[in-house]
């Protein structure tokens, strides 16, 4: 019930994502979302490629500093209020989502949402419970 993320960290400057979307396409990894947070330092370029080892190799090759993380893919009705329906059943679990990001493509007319939570396991548990539909990592790569 879980995905794989990569996550790389990037001097903030100028090149350094193109150097990654480089990297990965010279591998024939396909980007099927990304999330790019920054300081003025240094970025964190976070992706969900449909061949994880492959995307890690190659960038670990290219000299890039990378990091695997289980994250969760979930449908969320894509209608006004869907994404705070499931947000507010997060937090009546007391569930805190870290961070999220949007997935390029629907799944059955829904949204999906990539969540990293700080207990995850709880969080899959809570949210299949409750009729959540969580995608399972090898459907969410080929998406």
């Amino acid at each position: 019930m879980f995905a794989d993320q990569i996550s790389v960290f990037l001097e903030n400057k100028a090149g350094r994502l193109a150097e990654v979307t480089k990297t990965l396409a010279g591998a024939s990894v396909n980007i099927r979302a990304l999330s790019l947070a920054d300081t003025s330092d240094f970025g964190i370029l976070r992706l969900i490629v449909d061949n994880n080892d492959k995307a890690e190799s190659a960038l670990k090759e290219a000299g890039f500093t990378v990091r695997t993380t289980r994250v969760v893919a979930v449908e969320v009705s894509d209608k006004p209020g869907g994404l705070m329906s499931i947000l507010e059943f997060l937090d009546s679990k007391q569930i805190n989502v870290e961070y999220m990001y949007a997935f390029v493509r629907q799944r059955h007319d829904n949204a999906v949402m990539i969540f990293r939570f700080d207990n995850t396991d709880s969080a899959v548990e809570a949210l299949t419970s409750e009729g959540f539909a969580v995608i399972k990592g090898d459907e969410l790569y080929t998406m």
